[in-house]
């Protein structure tokens, strides 16, 4: 398993998390996605290497910006 870790700026609440962790959660190869509005923070876990980009991208998708912090 490979897990990645982002800063997400922006979310607020629970739909804001739903939000995220849905589009992201529709990445092939992601297994697990953990997010909190409360610290900002993103949490991928994938069966496979995923490159940030399309990390960064879900989350643009959902609405917000987020940053890798390795």
């Amino acid at each position: 398993m490979v897990t990645s870790e982002y800063r997400v700026d922006g979310m607020t609440c629970a739909h804001c998390e739903a939000a995220v962790k849905d589009e992201v959660g529709r990445i092939p190869g992601v297994e697990h996605v953990d997010v909190s509005a409360d610290t900002g923070r993103l949490v991928v876990t994938s069966s496979v290497p995923i490159d940030a980009t399309a990390i960064l991208g879900a989350v643009d998708e959902a609405g917000y910006e987020a940053v890798s912090v390795a």
